[in-house]
C-alpha cells in the first residue's frame, strides 16, 4: 500500500557506491548480533514483520504507517506494510515483500538498491501468503506489535533477544552513521529555509510549510512532529499548535525539527532572535556552552555527568545575565537551575528519535538509574565509540516552574524584573547530533550547517 520509489532507494540522494561499500559490513554486524541474541533466547530463527496499517476507531481511515524499527534496521525500506524478514544464522537473509494487487493505492515498487543482492526476496500479494515463506514459528523469535500477526505467526518478543539487540543498537555501524549524516544534511537544508521564513515574517504554520518543502518531507516522512515556536510559545517544550497568523511583534523563533533518510533520524534545534538584543546575546552564550558539551561526547564519559555539568554551565549563563541572584553552584544545589532547564541534556538517536536501551545496564538487561532530582534524562549509559547522542541544553521562562520556585521559598534567588524582560521570548534550545568515536566526537549537525 502507498509506497513510492524514493522510499525504497535512498541512494537517489546519497551515492549508491557509498552505500554499497558500507552496507555489507553493516549486515555482517547485524547477523552477528542476531546469532548471539537467538542463542541467548534458545531460538533458531529471527522473524520480523514490517508492521501493518492501523485503522482509526469507528472509521475506515488508517493512521500514518510506521515501520517496525527492528525491520528497518536491516534494510532501508520504510513503507512496505505486510512484509516480513526471516533471519537464520548461516543462511542468506530472506525478505518476504508485500506487493498487493491494488488499484486504490500506489503499490510498492519492486525492491531495488544497494542492499537487494544480499537478500533472497519473495514477492507476495496477500498477507496470508507470507506464512509459506517463513521458518518454523515454534523455533522463531518474532519481533513486532500484536497487530502484525498472521495465522501461526504472532510476535512473542522474547526479552533475552530484544535486550541484546536493543542494547547493541546504540553502537552505530559506519553505514548507519552515513545514513544519519544524510538525514542531517536534509534537515539542515530545511532549517535554513525555516530561518529565512521567520525573518520574512511568516507565521508558525508558514514556517512549517517552508520547512517541509525544503526537506521534501511531510508528516508521514519526518521522524517527529515539527516544534515551531514564535515568542512565548518557546516556553512550551513540545509546542506543536502552529498558529496560522504571525504575531503582532516578532521577538524570537525556536525550531526543533528533523528529517529522515533510509529509516534513520536527524534531530536538530535552533533558536533565533528577531534583533540583536539581550536575548540574542543569551542565545550566543547557550550556543557556546553547547559546543563545549558536545566536545564532552567521548569514549568513557558518563552521559549523566554531561547532564549535570550542563546544569552548572546554564546556571552560569543565568547568573551572567542577571536572571538569578545566587551563584551557579548554589542554583544547581537548590534546584533553581531545574526551573530553567527542566529536561534532560539529550538522548540516543538512530532508527528512532529517542533510541532504545538508554538505561540498559548490559545486553542482558538491568537499568542504570537517573541522577537524583533529574527524572527526565533519557540516557544514563557510559559513552562508547559508535554511540550517537543528542546534546540539547535549554533555558526557558515557564510560569508554572517559576511559580514552584516561589512556593518553595526560593523567590529571592531570582531577579523577577529580568524574568519579566525575557518571558516574552519563551526560551532557548540548541541541539546537535553527535557521534562518539575513539578520538574526537563528530558533530553531524555542525558539519551539515558548515556545508549548507
Amino acid at each position: 500500500m502507498g509506497q513510492n520509489l524514493r522510499s525504497q532507494t535512498p541512494e537517489r540522494a546519497m551515492s549508491a557506491a557509498t552505500l554499497a561499500s558500507l552496507y555489507p559490513q553493516h549486515l555482517d554486524t547485524l547477523l552477528a548480533r542476531a546469532t548471539e541474541a537467538l542463542s541467548r533466547g534458545g531460538f533458531d530463527h529471527l522473524v520480523v514483520p514490517s508492521g501493518t496499517l492501523h485503522y482509526q476507531a469507528f472509521d475506515d481511515r488508517d493512521y500514518p504507517y510506521a515501520v517496525n524499527p527492528q525491520f528497518k534496521a536491516w534494510l532501508p525500506v520504510t513503507r512496505a506494510p505486510g512484509s516480513w524478514l526471516a533471519i537464520t544464522p548461516g543462511s542468506k537473509p530472506k525478505l518476504v515483500f508485500m506487493q498487493p494487487h491494488d488499484y486504490w493505492h500506489v503499490v510498492p515498487a519492486a525492491p531495488g538498491g544497494h542492499w537487494v543482492e544480499h537478500f533472497d526476496i519473495a514477492i507476495i500479494r496477500t498477507p496470508e501468503e507470507a506464512a509459506r515463506h517463513l521458518p518454523d514459528a515454534a523455533r522463531s523469535a518474532i519481533l513486532g506489535e500484536p497487530q502484525a500477526a498472521i495465522d501461526g505467526y504472532a510476535p512473542n518478543n522474547p526479552q533475552p533477544v530484544i535486550a541484546h539487540l536493543e542494547y547493541h543498537r546504540a553502537f552505530k555501524t559506519p553505514y548507519e552513521v552515513a545514513m544519519m549524516r544524510e538525514a542531517s544534511r536534509i534537515a539542515v537544508r530545511a532549517h535554513r529555509a525555516a530561518e529565512r521564513a521567520f525573518h520574512a515574517g511568516s507565521s508558525e504554520f508558514g514556517i512549517h510549510l517552508a520547512y517541509c518543502q525544503a526537506a521534501g518531507q511531510d508528516a508521514n516522512d519526518l521522524p517527529y512532529g515539527n516544534i515551531i515556536c514564535l515568542n512565548e510559545h518557546a516556553a512550551v517544550l513540545h509546542y506543536t499548535d502552529r498558529d496560522r497568523l504571525p504575531p503582532a511583534q516578532r521577538r524570537s523563533f525556536l525550531i526543533d525539527a528533523g528529517a529522515s533518510f533510509g529509516g534513520y533520524a536527524a534531530d536538530i534545534t535552533r533558536t533565533y532572535s528577531a534583533i540583536d538584543d539581550d536575548f540574542a546575546a543569551m542565545i550566543r552564550a547557550v550556543d557556546a556552552a553547547q559546543l563545549k558539551m558536545c566536545d564532552a561526547v567521548r569514549a568513557g564519559t558518563d552521559y549523566r555527568q554531561i547532564h549535570l555539568d550542563a546544569h552548572l554551565a546554564l546556571a552560569g549563563i543565568l547568573a551572567d545575565f542577571g536572571v538569578i541572584t545566587t551563584s551557579a553552584e548554589a542554583a544547581v544545589a537548590s534546584g533553581v537551575s531545574s526551573a530553567f532547564f527542566p529536561h534532560g541534556i539529550g538522548h540516543g538517536i538512530g532508527l528512532q528519535v529517542h533510541d532504545v536501551a538508554g538505561f540498559a545496564e548490559s545486553d542482558r538487561g538491568g537499568s542504570i538509574p537517573k541522577p537524583d532530582g533529574h527524572p527526565y534524562l533519557r540516557l544514563t549509559r557510559v559513552l562508547q565509540p559508535g554511540m550517537v547522542v543528542t546534546i540539547e541544553p535549554g533555558i526557558y521562562f515557564i510560569d508554572m516552574l517559576l511559580d514552584e520556585l516561589k512556593a518553595r521559598g526560593l523567590a529571592d534567588a531570582v531577579d523577577w524584573a529580568r524574568i519579566d524582560a525575557f518571558k516574552p521570548y519563551g526560551g532557548i534550545r540548541i541541539e546537535d547530533d553527535v557521534v562518539c568515536t575513539s578520538a574526537s566526537p563528530i558533530n553531524l549537525t555542525r558539519e551539515a550547517f558548515a556545508a549548507a
